[in-house]
């Protein structure tokens, strides 16, 4: 069943600078969510990357990422998050339908994803290009 929900002005800012392909996925998956959601980042550079791996390790906070050579930097991943009344929602329940619709537009389009909610310390509201298939541009 298609839904009808929408990106909103803020999503939309949020996508600029990803990756052709990536927004191929999550507007098809967006079309097949059955809970709306928003995007929370897309692009990062590499001193914002820097500064959040800095968080809970030198400077104050709860660590937030593993790794300084993020996908987003580039744009070949995108954070999400569950709308549920209007408001965003981290019952992780709700993130599995949504990675599942993701999973669906990306073998519906042949390109090939990853999910965060596959990983072994989950990061539920992750998605990003297979890096097999495309591999960061230098």
């Amino acid at each position: 069943m298609l839904m009808t929900f929408r990106f909103s002005k803020n999503s939309i800012e949020k996508l600029k600078g990803v990756h052709p392909a990536l927004l191929l996925v999550i507007s098809r998956a967006l079309l097949y969510s059955p809970t709306d959601f928003s995007i929370v980042q897309g692009v990062r550079t590499q001193a914002y990357q820097d500064d959040l791996y800095a968080q809970g390790r030198t400077k104050p906070g709860n660590i937030v990422t593993q790794t300084r050579d993020s996908r987003h930097i580039g744009g070949y991943a995108i954070d999400f998050a569950c709308l549920k009344d209007g408001a965003i929602n981290w019952d992780t329940s709700l993130y599995v339908p949504v990675a599942s619709a993701f999973k669906k537009a990306s073998l519906e389009l042949n390109i090939p994803i990853v999910c965060g909610a596959d990983w072994k310390f989950a990061d539920f509201g992750h998605i990003e290009l297979d890096a097999t298939f495309y591999p960061k541009e230098t």
